[in-house]
């Protein structure tokens, strides 16, 4: 079994259901990741669909080399997220490819699945099991975990049990899993992970992309009407792992204020529910736009006066919330509802840099949220401070470059025969990180 390689670099194989050009979370994070090892001198391929994060599929050939990373496109179908039985198909069919290629193609030094589709590291785990493949995972989301607790599957009932199983041996017989962050890493543990195989490596944003800008120099408050507002802006998916009877109760109680504008940006299966809720109540103050482009973040964050960021209990350790970091490159601050003992709750507080709202330790939390925005609305010099916190822990900890030399290195070890040493990202303030 000969691994495929460019001269003597190790090779290393990553699969994903999403990759560039498409602009999923995940598909951004991986082409960071994968052009920055290519750049070091690896020989770096990717196995991906063709498919867009919502839905179709994109003009892109089958093989194609960008920015030096080598992009291998299995068939697969592109129904998309609008149905869930579109997403299961595009979930099947991609996953089914992937094992085929994997087990009838070239080997690798390593192979790294992502957690898109769910599971996928049973790819990894069913090539190590006959072809002897390392591979490692990088644990984005933990599955069924986020799917018991958005409650499509009981905790107790067969199909979890049964996917459980599957996927917690995939984790268990992975050469190394990439976590991330302390509240994920003690779930591993409790499926069963050896400590010496997790490694925490958080997800990023670049520096160069997205950093504080003026108001006034912000074309895109202009273009959208929002140069005298305060805007209190949710920017990504609004889905299963988040919350929004506090954020939407806020802006009703905020409703005709003359400076304070809710901007939502982005998709996801909750957008419905909370652009209806806007609607009955008539929201003066509140406006939906679709996702911006990459290339438009550098705009589009730091328009906004204070970030919100959501996430439910239940998915606390499951979910990551990766905006947390580009809203940090902004060098703005964030508002949380959500549970301070989370990886971002655990971030924002650390790192000094805005809010928790916690639910379970609030009696009004939806109140909490809206006095946390009105005291940041009012003073100017704390909205400074808390971004100018929140920009210094992104450089230090959070930066591209930072979380991808703790790749490279963890890497290095792996394909060069032992892991002894822990590579994760330790941080001063970011304990357990």
């Amino acid at each position: 079994m000969t691994p495929s390689k460019t001269g003597d670099a190790p090779s290393i194989l990553f699969i994903n259901q999403h990759y560039w050009p498409d602009w999923a979370a995940t598909a951004q994070m991986l082409t960071d990741l994968a052009e920055y090892l290519a750049a070091e001198g690896m020989d770096v391929h990717v196995l991906c669909s063709r498919g867009h994060y919502l839905s179709g599929a994109m003009d892109v050939p089958a093989e194609e080399t960008h920015n030096g990373v080598h992009i291998h496109r299995v068939r697969a179908t592109a129904f998309g997220r609008e149905t869930t039985l579109g997403r299961l198909t595009d979930y099947a069919s991609f996953g089914a490819s992937a094992l085929a290629r994997v087990l009838t193609g070239p080997a690798y030094d390593a192979i790294v699945t992502l957690t898109t589709p769910p599971l996928l590291p049973l790819v990894g785990a069913v090539a190590k099991r006959l072809r002897g493949q390392a591979y490692g995972i990088w644990s984005m989301d933990l599955h069924p975990d986020a799917e018991v607790a958005a409650g499509m599957f009981a905790e107790g009932g067969l199909p979890a049990r049964w996917l459980h199983a599957l996927n917690d041996t995939s984790y268990r017989t992975a050469d190394f899993v990439v976590d991330l962050g302390s509240r994920m890493k003690r779930r591993l543990l409790g499926k069963g992970v050896a400590d010496d195989r997790l490694h925490t490596i958080p997800v990023w944003s670049r520096k160069e992309e997205i950093a504080p800008l003026p108001h006034a120099d912000n074309p895109l408050r202009a273009e959208l009407g929002l140069e005298d507002k305060f805007v209190v802006m949710y920017s990504g998916n609004a889905g299963v792992a988040h919350r929004f009877d506090e954020v939407l109760a806020a802006a009703k109680k905020l409703d005709g204020h003359p400076d304070i504008e809710f901007v939502f940006v982005g998709e996801g299966p909750k957008k419905d529910r909370i652009q209806a809720f806007a609607d009955a109540h008539a929201l003066s103050n509140f406006r939906y736009l679709p996702y911006f482009p990459r290339e438009r973040l550098k705009h589009s964050l730091p328009m906004a006066d204070v970030h919100l960021l959501t996430l439910r209990e239940a998915m606390a350790g499951i979910a990551v919330p990766g905006k947390l970091y580009g809203i940090m490159a902004a060098g703005r601050p964030v508002v949380m509802v959500g549970p301070e003992d989370s990886e971002s709750g655990e971030t924002i507080r650390l790192s000094d840099s805005g809010r928790v709202v916690d639910p379970s330790q609030e009696d009004n939390p939806a109140q909490a949220l809206h006095d946390a925005l009105l005291a940041l609305y009012h003073h100017a010099d704390e909205r400074a401070r808390l971004g100018g916190n929140a920009r210094g822990a992104f450089l230090e900890h959070f930066e591209r470059a930072v979380c991808c030399r703790a790749w490279a290195s963890l890497l290095d070890r792996s394909l060069n025969g032992g892991l002894e040493e822990d590579t994760s990202v330790h941080t001063d303030v970011m304990a357990g990180s």
